[in-house]
């Protein structure tokens, strides 16, 4: 079963070893198209507002009920290559923009599909791939054109663009409350850096807990340390907090080595003990000397180091995540300090309000009222545990689309409007290039009218008297911004309805979708190492194919 060749006298020669499998051509090239376009048919019926949800189920039986992209993907195990790579799609789509992934697969499907007709008819792949990279640049720019500027300030607008990103998970009439609270936190979290506003998302904590309802979820102007008071006798809270961050441990350190210390007299014993305390006493003194009255620390503290803190009436909380101890530093203005005998005043944090609240189960400890805060946290309730997970994945996608418009200040016109405006200027521009090239960038033309012909289908719309009224609508001098309303099945102007996306989101899913499908285009040999399989169907490859003997 291994892949065999012979020399001119008929001599086999072992190239590969046994059980390794190759597709070669045409049967290589067919193979992973195939593979990309059932991931792509997996994501299409999730797309839109009227989209549905999948039900996923793990190896340890716990499930995910989503329509995010991302998700899905990251939670089926794929086994295919070329499959693979459609979920890397979703990956950097994700990573880069926070939304869009359902758009990029399902693009980077259609691009395939169509690509293969071609294929079909003898013309070369690289000729393909040119002209989808053409198409791909020319579809930037085509966007940029009639992308719409956005004001920082321009809350209403990055409303829109929130409620946009969230009209396909199942929130409900909360969708106006996490649009608020998204924007709230992103403004709070951005940063000017040269002439440029960078909004870091991983300076939004968000913390799911079960119970209440999706409107009593709130955005705290602070943080939430999941961690509880130390010590019974330390405050609950404490107003016109100070706040030592330490990242050294209130212990007595135990020594690296193994010692033998030999006591015979029961008072060498208690001065011991009373030089351990002594040493603890003084370390619990020079935090209090500095002003602080609250301490996160983020290794452990000594129980008789807590028993000094309490009687000092300092609240402490001990084995602080090092990702929560720099949001902290962001939020009250302190400073994280590994040396107790450098803590001074000026490196104290400052907060309205420390306190201890019960959450849910569990309790927690509140950071409020923080001046200027550069690290907020979103608090997510829900009555079900899988709602929670759900409105987490809305919120996350609200907060990326907000960052990308304050960072990049363009939006374009959702409900398949850009999608079809940029088909429009793709066919012009194919007759000018000419050639087989002309082929391939109108197939990425027709490509791209997936979105809004998957939009109207997932409505339960006639997807093709969709196309054709877009078609008309975008022929006309005004209409740039028509797109579908998938709930009146009627075409309409996108801006004035509020559906707005960002545009890097789009520029990002076109690209992303170019690049894979050029990269599985140019595959014409799948060579394949795999374990001989011990009992029936030993040695065959993955599919079901023959294992070629020259």
């Amino acid at each position: 079963m291994a892949y065999l060749t012979t020399t001119a006298s008929g001599q086999p020669v072992l190239i590969l070893k046994e059980g390794t499998t190759r597709n070669r051509g045409k049967e290589a090239q067919k193979n992973n198209i195939m593979a990309a376009k059932v991931i792509a048919e997996v994501l299409k019926t999730t797309l839109g507002p009227r989209g549905m949800d999948k039900m996923l189920i793990d190896s340890l039986g716990d499930i995910t009920i989503t329509n995010d992209g991302a998700t899905i993907l990251k939670d089926i195990e794929v086994e295919h290559p070329a499959a693979k790579m459609m979920v890397e799609i979703a990956k950097t789509q994700d990573d880069m923009v926070g939304d869009g992934t359902t758009t990029a697969v399902v693009l980077a499907g259609e691009l395939l599909k169509r690509a293969e007709e071609l294929l079909d008819q003898n013309i070369h792949p690289t000729i393909l791939v040119s002209g989808y990279r053409k198409a791909a640049v020319k579809a930037v720019e085509a966007m940029n054109k009639v992308a719409i500027q956005v004001e920082p300030d321009d809350r209403a607008t990055l409303r829109k663009v929130a409620i946009t990103s969230m009209a396909s998970k199942a929130i409900g009439n909360a969708k106006e409350h996490f649009a608020d609270m998204a924007i709230d936190a992103v403004m709070q979290i951005v940063e000017k850096r040269g002439d440029k506003n960078i909004a870091d998302i991983d300076n939004v904590q968000v913390i799911k807990k079960t119970g209440k309802s999706l409107l009593e979820s709130q955005l705290v102007k602070g943080l939430v340390i999941d961690k509880e008071v130390v010590h019974p006798g330390m405050p609950k809270t404490v107003e016109k907090a100070k706040i030592a961050l330490l990242d050294a441990a209130l212990e007595i350190e135990k020594t690296e080595m193994s010692a033998e210390i030999r006591i015979r007299d029961p008072n060498q014993m208690k001065a011991f003990l009373d030089q351990e305390n002594k040493m603890l006493q003084e370390m619990v003194d020079k935090i209090d000397a500095s002003g602080a009255n609250v301490v996160f620390c983020q290794k452990g503290i000594d129980d008789m180091a807590q028993h000094f803190l309490a009687k000092k009436g300092i609240l402490a909380a001990r084995r602080v995540k090092q990702s929560d101890m720099e949001k902290l530093a962001k939020a009250t203005g302190g400073k994280i300090s590994t040396d107790l005998n450098d803590l001074k005043l000026q490196d104290l944090g400052i907060a309205g309000l420390v306190e201890e609240r019960k959450l849910g189960e569990d309790k927690m400890v509140f950071v409020e009222k923080c001046k200027d805060p550069r690290s907020v946290a979103v608090i997510i309730r829900a009555g079900l545990e899988r709602m929670v997970d759900e409105a987490e994945r809305a919120m996350t996608d609200a907060l990326s689309v907000v960052s990308d418009v304050l960072e990049d200040d363009k939006v374009v016109a959702g409900g398949g409007a850009i999608e079809i405006e940029v088909a429009k200027e793709l066919r012009k521009f194919a007759t000018n290039i000419g050639g087989r090239e002309q082929l391939a960038i109108e197939n990425f033309a027709d490509a791209m009218e997936v979105i809004p012909k998957t939009l109207a289908e997932n409505g339960g719309l006639e997807a093709i008297d969709v196309l054709v009224e877009l078609r008309s609508a975008h022929e006309k001098a005004d209409g740039q911004y028509k797109g579908i309303n998938v709930f009146t099945g009627k075409v309409e102007d996108m801006k004035q309805k509020g559906v707005l996306e960002p545009l890097v989101v789009k520029e990002q899913a076109v690209k992303s979708a170019t690049e894979s499908a050029s990269m599985i285009l140019r595959i014409d040999d799948v060579i394949a190492s795999t374990k001989p399989k011990e009992g029936p169907g030993a040695g065959k490859p993955p599919g079901g194919g023959e294992m070629p003997e020259d």
